[in-house]
């Protein structure tokens, strides 16, 4: 084992990936969760190959495919008559194409899968960080009502309201996008009569789409509907939203769309906020992965993948430069921030995309994904299904 003892805030689907990655690596990892139970918020999961490729090679290859679904296509259709503007393959094509499966899961089943693979003494539940100080060497974390700990390296793993991007760089200050999302799951056999096909789904719409595919070995069907509004206050996966306004705003849309709502019995309501991409991650031996640094809307499916290319990355640094571990964040974050911050900037792209209007702009955006000229064509995700985030380095 390498002499490197790395301490990673977060136990969720960018917290144990990188810890895996790390320990694969040959480092001495340690796994601190506040919670007292691992779990994810939320249901689906998007795990494209990118992301399954890390996933395969630390040994996962077997799980995805129990706990998975490997979608036929990608459909992206017109709200009103469901009319298909682009219809992207996946399974077998999209596999021998990239080397490596698209899988769809539920985010529970995904979390598990990663924990059962991490020595249960790795992981330390109960542990909320409230300090950390840095001299040239190590790093101490203090937790509340838990004894201190030292490491050597510091990674803020902990979500979009991530205490050490916080300690590190103090307060954020999130935009509201406009938008609203209800999610859901809903048993898939309910859904009988509707005919959906086990592809991943987007009808867009004049402001506002609605996304669904299978997960949980096709059981359940994982939804989420993006309804644009005026004003909203609060950040939260966990509120309870109304299904008759889920319905109300999806009033005249495809009769799939009308019957997975009229099927469900409880939804949840998520604000979506924006985030500038931060200038650094880093300073000194601590910095940051996935949402606690490049935390990004929806609208690529991309939000896990990148965390866990980050979890790769950061390994594959620190093992290069093992003797200078701040210089390998420097590295990492060098290697990382860009191609997260474009994916960013695309993310938010496509919230006008996804909600254009009838008329020109709607037309020239449809004429476009006819020619494959538009994301998830292959051409264009090559840059993101293509990239080994476990070799980034020349």
């Amino acid at each position: 084992m390498r002499g490197l003892t790395v301490g990673v805030i977060g136990g969720g689907i960018g917290g144990l990936s990188a810890a895996l990655s790390l320990l694969a690596a040959g480092f001495d990892v340690q796994v601190y969760e506040r919670s007292r139970a691992l779990g994810e918020v939320g249901a689906g999961v998007q795990v494209s190959p990118n992301a399954s490729r890390i996933l395969h090679n630390l040994g996962l290859a077997g799980e995805l495919a129990r706990v998975g679904v490997k979608p036929l296509a990608l459909h992206q259709r017109r709200w009103d008559d469901g009319r298909t503007l682009l219809r992207t393959p996946l399974g077998e094509p999209l596999e021998d194409r990239f080397g490596f499966p698209h899988y769809q899961a539920h985010r529970a089943d995904l979390l598990a899968a990663l924990a059962a693979a991490i020595p249960p003494e790795r992981i330390h539940l109960g542990h909320r960080l409230t300090a950390f100080d840095q001299t040239h060497d190590r790093v101490r974390l203090r937790f509340a009502a838990q004894d201190d700990a030292e490491v050597d390296v510091l990674v803020g793993a902990d979500g979009i309201h991530s205490d050490v991007r916080g300690l590190l760089f103090g307060p954020e200050r999130p935009r509201f996008t406009g938008c609203i999302a209800y999610r859901g799951l809903i048993p898939a056999e309910r859904l009988e009569g509707l005919d959906i096909e086990v592809t991943a789904q987007v009808f867009m719409g004049p402001g506002q789409h609605f996304v669904n595919y299978y997960v949980s070995g096709r059981r359940l069907m994982n939804f989420v509907a993006i309804v644009e509004q005026g004003t909203w206050t609060r950040e939260s996966w966990t509120d309870r939203g109304e299904v008759a306004d889920a319905l109300k705003a999806f009033d005249g849309w495809h009769p799939q769309v009308r019957g997975m709502l009229e099927a469900v019995d409880e939804t949840f309501v998520w604000a979506l906020f924006d985030r500038p991409p931060l200038p650094h991650w880093s300073q000194g031996r601590v910095t940051l992965l996935g949402d606690a640094c490049h935390a990004m809307l929806p609208f690529m499916a991309q939000g896990a993948a990148q965390a866990i290319e980050d979890g790769a990355t950061l390994a594959a640094c620190l093992a290069a430069k093992s003797d200078d571990p701040a210089g390998a964040l420097i590295d990492y974050e060098r290697l990382r921030l860009p191609r997260a911050s474009r994916m960013q900037a695309l993310s938010s792209e496509n919230k006008t995309r996804f909600h254009l209007h009838d008329g020109p702009d709607q037309e020239a955006r449809d004429e476009a994904m006819a020619k494959g000229a538009t994301d998830w064509s292959y051409d264009v995700v090559a840059w993101i299904y293509d990239h080994d985030a476990a070799n980034p380095l020349p």
